[in-house]
């Protein structure tokens, strides 16, 4: 695939200051990748063969579905669906049968294109993201400006930093903990808040941030806002 569509200056992704920087960089992908494999590049026999073997997860189906570009789609699923045929269903069943005594049901590991995809690219652009932070003082400045990290990617930056700049990595997380710290604080305060409003001694008193606490909540927890999977 054309890793050319994956190019975002890192400081574009930080300048708005608006919500995780992190889960801006990964829609920003999903959108090219979704973009690119809807158009010209469905018809390319190396994306066919790709998304043939590797299908794609619910969410991504659901985005597909909203592009309203239901003949490509179509296409996809078509040539999807006899590739699962061909591969998946006319392998021969384990000795013993299908159905051995006491035998576990292993869970099936789904897979998706676009989301292998997203995490190749995600992971080459976090560590240039590490890099950048380290090297460049303007940069520094602009990632301690972020008014927030999600806890997902909080966990998947503080997990690779010291791969990548090894003792180094110290100010770096502690700058991202604080960052995630302070908003994950507020969060609490305004969903406590919100629980609060349901009790009839305060009734008429001021919802102040906490009317969508919930949402953002979920978001913080799982990098996706439930409007998103609609």
């Amino acid at each position: 695939m054309k890793d050319s569509i994956y190019t975002i200056p890192l400081s574009e992704v930080l300048e708005p200051k608006d919500g995780c920087p992190i889960c801006r960089l990964r829609n920003i992908l999903e959108n090219r990748c979704l973009e690119y494999i809807m158009g010209a590049a469905m018809m390319e026999p190396d994306i066919r063969m790709e998304t043939n073997r590797e299908g794609f997860c619910f969410s991504h189906f659901q985005r597909m579905l909203k592009a309203k570009n239901r003949l490509s789609l179509a296409l996809m699923l078509e040539s999807r669906l006899a590739y699962v045929a061909e591969n998946e269903l006319s392998a021969h069943p384990a000795k013993g049968g299908l159905f051995r005594k006491n035998a576990p049901v292993a869970p099936q590991k789904q897979s998706c294109f676009v989301c292998s995809e997203v995490n190749r690219v995600m992971d080459r652009m976090l560590q240039t993201l590490i890099h950048t932070w380290e090297k460049d003082e303007s940069f520094r400045s602009l990632y301690d400006q972020q008014p927030v990290i999600c806890l997902e990617h909080f966990r998947q930056l503080t997990a690779l930093a010291p791969n990548v700049i090894g003792k180094r990595a110290a100010p770096f997380i502690a700058q991202t903990q604080r960052i995630t710290r302070a908003y994950l604080e507020a969060l609490g305060k305004d969903v406590t808040h919100f629980c609060r409003m349901y009790d009839y001694r305060n009734k008429g008193q001021d919802w102040g941030n906490s009317r969508d606490s919930i949402e953002r909540a979920i978001w913080f927890l799982t990098t996706r806002k439930p409007e998103e999977e609609k």
